[in-house]
């Protein structure tokens, strides 16, 4: 069964409308694996890429984490990524831990939501980028570049989607 996908609101406050979109595109993603064996999950249907639908949860897991979590409290570590294989989460996906990794998204979900809840748009943290150097981001530009990293990767989802059962839409 689908997730249930509700709509962001017309009208709220900045944040309840940032909140709200980034809840929307998490669902869209969920959405397009819903009623999916393990195996179409883990399955690339867009050769020469190594992209799946279980990969994107699991990357999006990583992006949840990293930008909601690991720059706000030091010490957390990365789910499936390490410093010899930066695109595990992508490409070392398992039929058999399809559940686990869906699983593993909907806390990650769950923990920057609550930790976002602790701060206020304005407030910002020092983030350490590719090539060591740190920038200051604000709470409302992580909720943002979520958004269109979403955004983003429901797209690629939508392909991967269609080219494995035929279904399409939002």
């Amino acid at each position: 069964m689908a997730p249930q996908r509700p709509a962001p609101p017309p009208t709220a406050s900045e944040r309840r409308l940032l909140e709200g979109f980034l809840d929307w595109q998490r669902a869209t993603l969920l959405v397009k694996c819903a009623g999916l064996s393990p195996e179409q999950l883990v399955q690339r249907a867009s050769p020469p890429s190594a992209l799946s639908l279980l990969g994107l949860v699991r990357h999006l897991s990583e992006v949840e984490r990293g930008w909601f979590l690991m720059d706000w409290r030091p010490g957390i570590e990365e789910i499936y990524c390490t410093p010899e294989n930066r695109d595990a989460d992508l490409i070392n996906t398992d039929p058999s831990r399809a559940d686990e990794d869906l699983a593993i998204h909907l806390r990650e979900v769950a923990a920057a939501r609550a930790d976002a809840a602790q701060h206020e748009l304005n407030d910002a943290v020092g983030s350490v980028r590719k090539d060591g150097s740190v920038v200051q981001i604000s709470l409302r530009w992580i909720y943002l570049h979520m958004i269109e990293e979403y955004a983003r990767h429901n797209g690629h989802a939508d392909l991967l989607r269609e080219a494995l059962d035929g279904v399409t839409g939002e």
